[in-house]
């Protein structure tokens, strides 16, 4: 059996704000945890000010 991790901005290693330095220190940290990298995805997130894009990036690992 799998199980999944979805992680996108609003991540407690991201702060509220999109930083590839902290992209790559989430990946490394959930990759010491047994997680691997399955995708990376871009999702369009309507709000007031107009749409924004945000990233979505799921690991997955063994159960």
């Amino acid at each position: 059996m799998k199980e999944y991790k979805v992680l996108t901005q609003k991540d407690k290693f991201f702060s509220g704000k999109f930083d590839p330095e902290k992209l790559e220190t989430a990946i490394n940290a959930y990759a010491s945890e047994g997680w691997v990298l399955k995708e990376v995805a871009t999702a369009d997130i309507p709000s007031i000010s107009g749409a924004r894009q945000e990233i979505v990036v799921i690991f997955e690992r063994d159960k």
